[in-house]
């Protein structure tokens, strides 16, 4: 079978009436009692009887709105009516044709929101189970030896990729498909970016993420680690060296928390966190942060928040608690990682927003004091805009605050030839419609272009990315790094 070839896909029997007869399945999930003893992953896997059962919900629209829904435009329909006959490894195949990484998007997707929200079922029952069935026909593919990669001819062309997370591996794995010699350059010593060291393995277990590292490395794709671009190896040195850049550097610069008492003793920034209770080698040079038998408080609403309060959990703390300043239907955390949270113990003051950080005498936190808020007009982004309720204030106990209000890019140094690249007035590289910079044959995407977003949008900019490198260096031949350098030093 050829997964690329848009034939229209095989129907199951019955299959527009079997989500009448058959109910929406959850794939096993571990109690909470015992997930919170370690950092496992909490789901199984459905067996094959479920999968085909689950698979055979689908009524396989004319008009499958679940692929509107997928930011990779994912074909959805057509592996579910695979899977649903049995024709696993098939159906797999189908499903790698547009992703680079459907076993780690099936784990981190907030399907949710995405092509499940999407689902035209949900107009009268529960969606098709999309997510948990990915997850089954790509490990049932990866059990089976059926994912190895075949290299592909060389085509003499050579592309350095800055950063080795989501969007740096899809733009290394799109690229060495089409021939070229690809170099991962990472500045820490293991490869995978956020999905290793931000994202806690009791959602994408480590194993995981390197067996994908190891596919690219066995299609060719070289991996320098440890060294970081701008410190150890300037940009002109790669523009010299290859033919195109594409950067993956991500956007880690957490955004401040800006009310009195932030700068006390136990206030720490998320990713730190996360990042020492995720790898088990110092990869930052902080000191350690402890959670056992500690009051935790979270601040913000969105999945590295939830990430926070369960970590904090399975590592001793005595109660996690997350304020946040909207409600329930207003916070952009996935409602999975939720409920996930809600099952193991942690706490969400709604409405709550902190007006100070109070100190125990010894220049350590010990409480935060915060006011109730109430939900005013929408803002420009659609939600409804927060107010303080006057006379509403309160006092959470708290040994450790840890921030999660999300991130920006991390600005390039004024003397770095980063600098050169255009951004937005947020920090955010520009880029046209081929992922392209202002600087001719450097390209980027994820979250260095569009802010923190979904590992799949990560994916999707990658791919557009190496198909915007393979036509410019197609129209420019293959000593493009070495004329634009040699241009620039014209000028």
């Amino acid at each position: 079978m050829n997964p690329t070839a848009a034939a229209p896909p095989p129907s199951p029997p019955n299959a527009k009436y079997a989500w009448r007869t058959i109910a929406r399945s959850s794939p096993p999930k571990r109690t909470a009692t015992e997930r919170v003893g370690d950092f496992n992953e909490i789901y199984g896997e459905f067996d094959e009887a479920t999968v085909r059962a689950q698979a055979s919900r689908c009524i396989q629209c004319p008009n499958p709105l679940c692929r509107e829904g997928c930011p990779l435009s994912n074909r959805i329909p057509e592996w579910l009516a695979l899977a649903a006959q049995g024709l696993f490894l098939e159906a797999a195949a189908i499903s790698r044709a547009t992703s680079n990484m459907p076993e780690i998007c099936s784990r981190v997707c907030p399907q949710e929101r995405l092509c499940e929200g999407a689902c035209i079922l949900n107009c009268k029952t529960e969606p098709v189970a999309i997510g948990a069935v990915e997850r089954f026909i790509n490990e049932y593919a990866f059990a089976r030896h059926a994912v190895e990669i075949t290299r592909a001819p060389s085509n003499g062309r050579r592309v350095a990729v800055v950063g080795s997370g989501p969007g740096g591996l899809a733009c290394a794995d799109e690229l060495a498909q089409l021939g070229y010699a690809v170099t991962v350059f990472e500045a820490l010593l293991l490869p995978g970016g956020l999905l290793v060291n931000g994202i806690p393995s009791f959602k994408l277990e480590k194993t995981i993420v390197e067996r994908r590292v190891d596919l690219l490395a066995k299609n060719g794709v070289d991996f320098k680690l440890g060294l970081s671009v701008g410190r150890d190896v300037s940009l002109g040195q790669l523009r010299r060296d290859f033919d195109a850049i594409f950067l993956a550097v991500g956007a880690q610069q957490a955004k401040p928390l800006d009310v009195p008492g932030a700068a006390l003793a136990g206030v720490c920034d998320s990713l730190p966190f996360l990042v020492q209770k995720n790898v088990a080698e110092a990869v930052m040079d902080l000191p350690p942060i402890e959670a056992a038998g500690k009051h935790v408080v979270v601040l913000g609403g969105g999945d590295t928040a939830m990430d926070c309060l369960r970590t904090a959990l399975r590592s001793g703390a005595k109660s996690a608690v997350c304020l946040y300043r909207r409600d329930l239907a207003n916070m952009p955390g996935s409602r999975k990682e939720y409920y996930n949270a809600i099952e193991e113990g942690a706490k969400f003051e709604f409405l709550a927003n902190p007006l100070e950080l109070v100190s125990d005498g010894g220049g350590n936190v010990s409480a935060v004091r915060c006011v109730r808020m109430a939900l005013g007009e929408p803002d420009a982004s659609g939600r409804r805009k927060p107010r303080p309720v006057a006379g509403s204030e309160f006092v959470v106990p708290a040994d450790l605050i840890l921030v999660a209000y999300g991130f920006d890019p991390v600005p390039f140094p004024a003397d770095s030839e980063l600098a050169q690249l255009a951004t937005t007035d947020w920090g955010s590289l520009l880029v046209d419609r081929e992922q392209m910079t202002s600087l001719p044959g450097v390209f980027s995407g994820g979250d260095a272009v569009r802010g923190p977003s979904l590992v799949v949008h990560a994916v999707r900019d990658a791919r557009k990315a190496a198909a915007g490198i393979d036509r410019f260096l197609s129209a420019h031949g293959v000593t493009v790094g070495a004329k634009i350098s040699a241009a620039l030093a014209k000028n």
